[in-house]
């Protein structure tokens, strides 16, 4: 099926197809299945949609201390909640289209909300795999992912410190 989930009609495979989410990590060559290397104007979307998304996380971290207050990570708590809503929106409106859907994933899916918040595509992959019937991997991944990045902190600081 060019390895594309049934959704629309495709000329080329002759079957109804759309892009799955998860293959558009690269652009795939349907006629030899193989994945091509990105170029660098995807690269250029990458980093202009990136770099804004990091200007507004830092702006919500910003407003939120000064309108909430510093005791609770609130800033961070938004962008990911924002972050989460926002991919699915993201998501779902690219699988309904026919074309430039790759472009605007680089620019607003890995650039923009990649930079705004990591926590919206690890929100999707976990989606995707309860979506899948694949609650048990989800629930082990997301709680191995959290568990493991406050660890590898933590082993960071502590190599760190010991260099002091």
């Amino acid at each position: 099926n060019c390895g594309y989930a049934v959704v629309t009609k495709s000329p080329d495979c002759g079957t109804d197809v759309a892009p799955r989410w998860r293959d558009w990590q690269y652009r795939r060559n349907p006629a030899k299945g193989m994945a091509m290397n990105p170029t660098m104007p995807h690269l250029l979307l990458v980093a202009l949609g990136g770099g804004l998304g990091t200007a507004l996380r830092y702006g919500v971290g910003r407003w939120a201390i000064a309108v909430l207050g510093p005791g609770f990570p609130f800033g961070t708590f938004a962008v990911n909640i924002i972050g989460g809503f926002l991919m699915g929106l993201l998501a779902g409106w690219l699988a309904r289209m026919s074309s430039g859907a790759e472009e605007l994933r680089l620019l607003l899916g890995v650039g923009v909300l990649g930079g705004f918040t990591t926590f919206s595509a690890f929100s999707l992959e976990i989606y995707n795999m309860i979506t899948r019937a694949e609650v048990a991997l989800a629930a082990a991944y997301a709680v191995s992912s959290v568990a493991g990045s406050v660890l590898a902190v933590l082993a960071g600081v502590w190599l760190m410190r010991g260099m002091a």
